[in-house]
């Protein structure tokens, strides 16, 4: 969805969720030096899976959201860990690899919020829950092959490791059912600019409960975010108050995805028969066990009576449609890997925040969403404050 669901939670990374499925701002934890990088660059990548609207942020994102696609600086060590792990896809050698796999993940990104977009709001669809659901169950089945094949390495799923991961999972489900219901009142582009509030709420938790120096640039490029969301929101002309509930919700839970997500890493890290987890295998872990939680929500929400006489189920080609977003929210785990690899932190970090601004420009084209001046400048402002954002916080986490 949103972002296969782990969104640089941006995220963000996108979308997030992208989360869905959506990569959140760097933080203090109890890991050491090294593993400390390694895991907040496993995290950026992870949460630009994660959201939808992050594989969006964000954040999934993601999603990302997914707000992921903002943020984390990695050192020497996290970048060898990083090839380590990309280079598990078996790639083949291809020319100009640093363009396509950018171009490649730009369009995953981009095309996952625009399809989850269409589907609620072009077609009417009413059931967010299930297309959270059945998006969820793409993304299992095409990991979970490729982990039977021996394409890609996943770690195995313990009880144990379960039982440390399934709070961070309910917030994750919550993050992505919020997205999709905030997507569907939302515009893209206000969308977009929205999310920006869950990085003012990670950054907030970070120097709460992490004890996290910002610099001060990071302070105003988050001061910037806030004015540009309210300015956006005052002069949004398809302003809609139940979605703006649902994407003030979904940015307490990106946050809280983020800042949870942080602090369970290392132990489930512990969980595992190797003692590590990547990227894959947190996308599987989230989604295996998104789904009896999503089956839960929708048999609670009434959506099966809705599914039961709406006649786009009976469509082929709706299916083909919902299907591509499934595909869609896990082609950016992948894409994400892939650009790491050929890059560098800093690179896919400000190539998130500048990914927005293309997605803001198709939302309001595709959807021909009514716009004002104010309106489009306020966008456009706060597009330029992720950008700000994502500079201050690599130059914040640079070694000094």
């Amino acid at each position: 969805m949103l972002n296969m669901r782990v969104l640089q939670l941006d995220v963000p990374a996108d979308s997030e969720a992208s989360p869905r499925r959506n990569v959140p701002g760097s933080v203090s934890s109890p890991l050491m030096n090294g593993e400390k990088a390694l895991f907040r660059n496993q995290n950026a990548a992870f949460t630009a899976l994660a959201s939808p609207v992050r594989r969006e942020i964000g954040n999934r994102s993601l999603t990302r959201s997914f707000c992921v696609d903002d943020n984390d600086l990695e050192d020497g060590k996290a970048s060898k860990e990083r090839e380590s792990s990309a280079q598990s896809l078996r790639l083949p050698k291809i020319q100009n690899q640093a363009f396509l796999s950018g171009l490649a993940y730009c369009i995953s990104s981009c095309s996952m919020i625009l399809v989850n977009k269409f589907v609620l709001s072009g077609y009417g669809f009413n059931a967010p829950v299930f297309l959270m659901l059945y998006q969820n169950i793409v993304s299992v089945t095409i990991v979970s092959t490729l982990s039977l094949s021996g394409a890609v390495p996943t770690e195995p799923l313990t009880w144990n490791l379960i039982k440390v991961w399934l709070p961070v999972n309910i917030i994750f489900v919550g993050m992505l059912i919020t997205s999709m219901f905030s997507l569907k009142y939302i515009n893209v582009a206000m969308l977009t600019i929205l999310k920006n509030v869950a990085n003012v709420l990670t950054a907030s938790g970070e120097t709460y409960f992490f004890k996290k120096q910002h610099g001060t640039q990071v302070w105003i490029a988050l001061m910037l975010m806030i004015i540009s969301a309210v300015a956006g929101g005052i002069t949004d002309l398809s302003f809609h108050a139940v979605g703006y509930i649902w994407q003030t919700l979904n940015c307490f839970l990106t946050a809280s995805y983020s800042l949870t997500l942080r602090h369970v890493m290392d132990t489930a890290k512990q969980a595992t028969k190797s003692g590590n987890l990547n990227e894959l295998s947190m996308v599987l872990l989230n989604n295996v066990l998104s789904l009896p939680l999503g089956i839960v929500l929708v048999l609670g929400l009434n959506e099966v009576e809705y599914l039961l006489e709406t006649p786009l189920l009976r469509m082929p080609e709706f299916w083909l449609v919902i299907t591509a977003s499934g595909v869609l929210g896990l082609g950016i785990s992948f894409t994400s890997m892939w650009f790491l690899r050929q890059t560098s932190a800093t690179t896919y970090s400000l190539v998130g925040s500048l990914n927005k601004i293309p997605l803001s420009i198709a939302g309001i084209v595709l959807f021909n969403v009514r716009t004002s001046m104010q309106n489009s400048l306020s966008i456009l402002f706060g597009l330029l404050a992720g950008v700000f954002f994502a500079r201050a916080k690599l130059r914040d986490n640079s070694p000094t």
